[in-house]
């Protein structure tokens, strides 16, 4: 029977590059000049720290950071909600990259499967939700389904099996 694993993924090294295409950028912007602001990732906790010296620059600076991800490919909603603390004159917001789907999130997407009667059987494994089915398009049509359905995660399909 055909299956394949709904996962939700980040691309680690596209990460590294949009992070540093976000800071290109930033240094290309008039009104960061003179002005004390970075985006680094730290790639062994998975987490984006942007930091500037007022609030509103930091507001800029993830939508700069959104920009260099959809020109990567990379979903936004990769990043979890940020984490503000302050040190003297810098503002900080930490994001942490979500990987792989969490246990309510992957509960959604099984009842939501159920609840369109689409012929398939989905199971949670880990922190992936397989789909099987009888028929290659049953399969193509929960892809299709999943794809316009508002999740909180970015989600992606591998390990096609016929």
């Amino acid at each position: 029977m055909p299956s394949f694993d709904t996962v939700s993924e980040v691309d680690m090294h596209e990460v590294t590059n949009a992070i540093d295409q976000a800071n290109r950028e930033m240094g290309n912007r008039w009104d960061f000049k003179k002005v004390d602001s970075n985006i680094e990732f730290k790639s062994k906790d998975d987490i984006v720290i942007l930091s500037a010296e007022e609030e509103f620059q930091l507001d800029q600076l993830y939508d700069i950071l959104l920009m260099a991800f959809v020109k990567r490919k990379l979903d936004g909603r990769a990043l979890a909600d940020g984490e503000d603390s302050k040190a003297g004159k810098q503002v900080k917001r930490s994001y942490k990259l979500r990987q792989g789907i969490d246990q309510p999130t992957a509960k959604k997407i099984v009842k939501m499967v159920k609840d369109a009667k689409l012929k398939v059987q989905a199971s949670i494994q880990g922190d992936k939700v397989r789909m099987t089915g009888k028929k290659r398009d049953d399969l193509q049509e929960v892809m299709a389904f999943l794809r316009e359905a508002e999740l909180d995660v970015a989600v992606q399909f591998d390990n096609f099996r016929e």
